[in-house]
């Protein structure tokens, strides 16, 4: 094959990708306007954003991997043409997606202790508490509005959550400026003000999300007459099977990331600060390359379901090389504003904590240059980790990922992100360790198994 067989597909790749993207970029704008909007409040309040959101982001982890495993099975269903194994993947995969998101809470909710335990900063403890209190009470939407998503997506209509995601974004932005600094009248609540935001956009997603996919004839008979609890074991150990490693998976990648924040957290406020600043900014172009892993999960899903293996593997190839592409775009980017980016989080015309702030803005710009580096192989893993799924191969990407983060990554950032080696750049040198080993062996294995479907679907 030559390089016009893998760019021929970039156009309805970005079709059925970017408007993913633009979902999952929502999900991360409500972090960044989150984020901006508290850092104009001081550094231990940004700082308490962070600490309390590195405990959602491991909930979060959970719940998202879990659902991904709706999106390959509607796919495969939808190429067969098989409506019925279709709705009975998606109505069992909304009531394991709903159990989960109550569950999670509860866990969330009853583990703000460990907060205390963790030698975080005191001060930053005490803001993160009644954030947390609301935020994660907001998982139980957002699982239910991931469990629709993916849903949509494996039917290829991958706008209508964006859609919703950008309505949720819309009522977030409006509710935090009213409730963070009390506008119009309304109650100046500080941090509080932006979990508020936080719960109703989240709500008001899944609702906005399910009517869209109401009016539309693909699939109205699949969200309506739902007989949530007439369940089959067998459907049920069918999504649990392939949902579990996913969730772990996820997990695996963001437990390192978060384990970030509470390293940092050792080094005092401004670092921990800083490392938020750093994160929400990667996770942006991370969110791009999620988005690209989708549309990766669900062409290997439709052709998986054609029984097409040649070229499953070359529309999957064109989806890896246009990812690749972006990530060097993006590295370029942080490179060339490292400098510049952070300034975007803090008031430097506040005066009193003019030096915190311009520590944590030194601080993240050279995390930038880290985040700079591993764009390309955070790419990479990604969208291999989207094809595996699409060819619902998720038990040993599961371990691949487990060994890559913590065997070889953590202890890199432990090691060197001590105050007296390199610090907040040392836990960031492990993050890179950890994507790189994820992303070569996770290609190995992807690279196998195709090879291995066309060999024997040749004899």
């Amino acid at each position: 094959m030559n390089l016009g067989d893998y760019t021929k597909e970039f156009k309805y790749n970005w079709k059925l990708a970017s408007p993913v993207m633009l979902g999952m970029l929502g999900h991360t704008f409500v972090s960044f306007i989150d984020n901006i909007m508290v850092g104009q409040l001081g550094t231990a309040e940004l700082a308490a954003v962070s600490l309390g959101n590195s405990f959602m982001f491991i909930a979060m982890s959970l719940g998202i991997g879990f659902s991904t495993a709706i999106t390959p099975l509607i796919a495969e269903a939808d190429a067969a043409k098989d409506f019925a194994s279709g709705k009975s993947s998606f109505k069992h995969g909304l009531f394991l997606c709903t159990t989960l998101g109550v569950l999670l809470f509860l866990m969330v909710f009853f583990g703000k202790p460990l907060m205390y335990l963790m030698k975080q900063p005191v001060e930053v403890v005490e803001y993160a508490i009644p954030y947390l209190n609301l935020v994660a009470f907001s998982l139980i939407p957002l699982i239910v509005f991931q469990a629709f998503k993916q849903f949509s997506d494996g039917l290829s209509m991958t706008r209508y959550p964006m859609y919703a995601t950008l309505l949720g974004n819309i009522v977030n932005v409006i509710l935090n400026y009213l409730l963070i600094f009390g506008k119009f009248g309304f109650p100046e609540l500080g941090m509080v003000g932006a979990a508020y935001g936080t719960l109703a956009s989240r709500i008001i997603m899944v609702f906005y999300l399910w009517f869209l996919l109401y009016k539309k004839e693909k699939s109205k008979d699949y969200v309506t007459n739902i007989k949530f609890f007439v369940l089959e074991k067998l459907m049920l150990k069918k999504i649990i099977n392939l949902a579990a490693p996913s969730a772990m998976q996820m997990f695996f990648e963001v437990a390192i990331f978060t384990a970030a924040i509470w390293l940092s957290g050792l080094l005092g406020k401004n670092p921990q600060a800083a490392n938020q600043v750093a994160l929400n900014l990667s996770s942006m172009t991370f969110m791009v390359a999620t988005g690209l892993s989708v549309a990766s999960m669900i062409r290997v899903g439709n052709q998986k379901g054609l029984k097409n293996y040649v070229e499953l593997r070359r529309i999957a190839f064109s989806i890896f090389l246009l990812g690749i592409i972006l990530a060097f775009c993006f590295a370029i980017l942080f490179l060339i504003f490292h400098n510049y980016l952070p300034k975007l989080y803090v008031d430097f015309n506040d005066a009193e904590n003019f030096a915190d702030n311009t520590e944590v803005v030194n601080i993240a710009s050279n995390l930038l240059i880290a985040a700079a580096i591993f764009q390309v192989s955070d790419s990479i893993q990604v969208l291999v980790l989207g094809a595996l799924r699409g060819l619902q191969d998720v038990k040993i990407p599961t371990i691949i990922t487990f060994i890559s983060y913590w065997l070889v990554g953590f202890p890199i950032s432990w090691y060197f992100g001590k105050a007296e080696a390199y610090g907040s750049f040392g836990i960031w040198l492990g993050l890179l360790a950890g994507l790189s080993t994820a992303a070569i062996l996770l290609y190995i294995r992807f690279n196998y198994l195709t090879k291995r479907l066309i060999l024997s679907n040749s004899k």
